[in-house]
């Protein structure tokens, strides 16, 4: 009972996503679905599973997690300021994948690769200290949050 069972994207008072960030979007939440781990740890909060709504607002990364039925559970603000420079470095060495893919060979790939996860770990690590005592996620379920919120800053 403590997993997400739907995940939703407010990109209303966003600019439209692109059709690849649209893919990424829907590939990061497939995933995500499939396997995750996430529960609410205040006292009287309704057990799982949950649906989560992602969104940015005035700036700020917001989780708005709701029981199946729709009642609240809880809506926490984060600020964006402590992913932006993951965000950006991974967004930079994916650039550097999708490139290198077409021209260099797999050992170099793969050390740019091996690159690529280092920084969405990192990313992962900032998101579940930015979530204490909010949320409690197990690792899978942060790195695949973390996509979500690549996609989601990408798409803002």
């Amino acid at each position: 009972m403590t997993r997400l069972s739907q995940v939703d994207i407010d990109d209303s008072a966003l600019p439209p996503p692109t059709p690849e960030i649209e893919q990424e979007r829907r590939v990061a939440i497939f995933d995500l679905l499939e396997d995750n781990s996430f529960s609410v740890p205040r006292e009287g909060a309704p057990e799982g599973p949950y649906h989560l709504v992602l969104a940015i607002r005035d700036r700020r990364l917001v989780f708005d997690v709701k029981t199946e039925t729709g009642d609240a559970v809880a809506e926490f603000h984060l600020s964006l300021g402590p992913f932006r420079q993951t965000v950006k470095d991974y967004f930079q060495i994916c650039e550097s994948y999708f490139d290198a893919v077409k021209k260099l060979p797999p050992s170099q790939i793969e050390a740019i690769d091996m690159a690529r996860r280092g920084i969405h770990n990192e990313g992962a690590r900032v998101l579940e200290e930015r979530l204490e005592g909010k949320a409690e996620v197990d690792l899978d379920t942060s790195r695949r949050l973390f996509t979500l919120i690549c996609v989601l800053h990408w798409g803002g």
